[in-house]
This record gives C-alpha cells, sequence and structure tokens, in this order.
C-alpha cells in the first residue's frame, strides 16, 4: 500500500503563482512515476505532468511552458511549481504514483488539494 498527501492548494489571482507538494509513504518500489492529474467542475479527470523515478517528464499541453513537475527521490515528494495562473487552471489537483515497471504496477491517488484562481 502507498499513501498520498497533497499540500499546497488555495485561492490565488490570475497571474499568480503557487507550489503543490505531495508525500508518499509506504511501500514504494524503486520504478514508479509520479504525476499530478486535475479535475474541474463537470469535466473528466485530467493529466498535467508526470515525472518517472529516472525523470522523463510528460506536461499537458495547456500547462507547458507554465508549470514544472519535480520529484525528490530520496523523500519521496514530488511537486508542481504553477506559474501564470489562470482561471481555467482552477480544479483540484490529486497525486498520483504508478507504483512499479510500466508493464506491472498498481496505481494510488491522493484525496486532492483544491487550486482556485479568481479575481
Amino acid at each position: 500500500q502507498v499513501q498520498l498527501a497533497e499540500s499546497g492548494g488555495g485561492l490565488v489571482h490570475p497571474g499568480g503563482s503557487l507550489r503543490l507538494s505531495c508525500a508518499a509513504s509506504g511501500n514504494i518500489f524503486s520504478l514508479n512515476v509520479m504525476g499530478w492529474y486535475r479535475q474541474a467542475p463537470g469535466k473528466q479527470r485530467e493529466l498535467v505532468a508526470s515525472i518517472s523515478t529516472g525523470r522523463t517528464i510528460n506536461y499537458a499541453d495547456s500547462v507547458r511552458g507554465r508549470f514544472t513537475i519535480s520529484r525528490d527521490n530520496a523523500k519521496n515528494m514530488v511537486y508542481l511549481q504553477m506559474n501564470s495562473l489562470k482561471p481555467e487552471d482552477t480544479a483540484v489537483y490529486y497525486c498520483n504514483i504508478r507504483n512499479g515497471d510500466y508493464r506491472a504496477y498498481t496505481e494510488y491517488w491522493g484525496k486532492g488539494t483544491l487550486v482556485t484562481v479568481s479575481s
């Protein structure tokens, strides 16, 4: 089992910045992919960014150039630095881990943290 705990959400004005953090604990395998997803009201959950233990990174087109994902493997932490925030970035942001090799992994989710971008 793996537990994920997000922090750092809140209310920010358009153009502002926030940094989300996610702490993973439990039986974490040496190969995994950690990521951030978001779900806006009335919309499906979507990938925001992901990063592997080897630091292969993927971004959604909508956030590329504004958001930066990073991780600290020693601390089992993943971060999402969000700059130039827009109202359309408003959503609940979920931390995710695909624990294990890409051919056989178990997926876990955090409870989410709300990000609201509004003037």
